[in-house]
């Protein structure tokens, strides 16, 4: 009876392949991709790739555990490595696409798993990557917003390309990058608070100044808000009793696994980043003496 305990990825019967979008073009310019087993001693992460976080990996972890890996990871050969000489131990590839589902592998146990190696160069690795992570479903406004960006400066995406590369309507991808004119206080407001609906964001990108931005996003938050009610109250020129008096600037952080929360209230209305720095040590020494 063969071992069954150990998975190790797709079944041989199951022939590996990508889904049909932009990697099948980018791969046309070279050598047909390879499919095989790797072990997973063998590849790294790149360092340079743009997804920061790899969020929760427990489901992905339980679902590799239960089926294997049904979608092959991505791989370019690193320079001077042989890919045929993988008996003899060291790191061969790295990563284009694909890190957490090989984090995931690592966790569940696995030995290898299944991967396409592809020869394509530095900048076409990190152009490959970045749209893979524009196609994710849990990305915020503003990462999709920075990814349409990079796409745009970096590599000369026009925004009909941009729009082919990731499945999503032109209207989309403008509207998108219009969410970069907001202000970096009023960004941090909505990630503080939790606010995530672009349909919303672009409303409130439709205020007059920064201070009303914020003040429509604390609303929106204490209020649940939607867009509907937003554009009403902005066509009315309704400023809620807004007072002349500028309002005290408010740091706001959320932790990124929503464990904790903090918010920082200043007497003046406008906070450089070292006077937010200093508050902040200020804060830590206190919580360091004894009691």
């Amino acid at each position: 009876m063969s071992e069954p305990a150990r998975k190790r990825g797709l079944p041989t019967r199951v022939k590996m392949r990508h889904d049909t979008h932009f990697v099948e073009e980018l791969t046309a310019r070279h050598e047909t991709p390879v499919g095989k087993m790797i072990p997973l001693s063998a590849i790294e992460p790149d360092p340079g790739q743009p997804r920061s976080a790899m969020g929760d990996l427990d489901d992905l972890v339980q679902s590799i555990r239960d089926k294997g890996i049904l979608e092959p990871i991505l791989v370019r050969p690193l320079p001077g490595g042989d890919g045929d000489l993988l008996a003899g131990g060291g790191v061969l590839y790295r990563i284009i696409s694909g890190e957490r589902r090989y984090r995931a592998a690592q966790e569940a146990g696995l030995y290898e798993v299944p991967a396409i190696e592809m020869e394509v160069s530095d900048e076409e690795a990190l152009e490959i990557a970045l749209i893979e992570n524009l196609q994710r479903k849990d990305l915020t406004p503003f990462e999709e917003a920075e990814g349409y960006r990079m796409l745009a400066e970096s590599h000369g995406y026009t925004h009909e390309e941009i729009s082919e590369a990731v499945g999503k309507s032109r209207t989309v991808i403008t509207e998108s990058l219009s969410l970069l004119q907001m202000p970096p206080r009023v960004r941090d407001t909505a990630q503080a608070l939790g606010l995530t609906s672009k349909s919303l964001l672009l409303e409130v990108l439709k205020a007059r100044d920064e201070e009303e931005m914020i003040e429509l996003l604390e609303e929106v938050a204490r209020r649940g808000l939607n867009r509907d009610d937003l554009r009403q109250r902005l066509r009315r020129g309704d400023k809620g009793g807004r007072s002349s008096r500028r309002k005290p600037y408010v740091f706001r952080f959320k932790a990124p696994d929503r464990t904790f929360s903090l918010s920082l209230s200043f007497r003046q209305s406008e906070v450089d980043q070292e006077d937010l720095i200093r508050a902040l040590e200020q804060l830590l020494a206190d919580l360091r003496k004894p009691a």
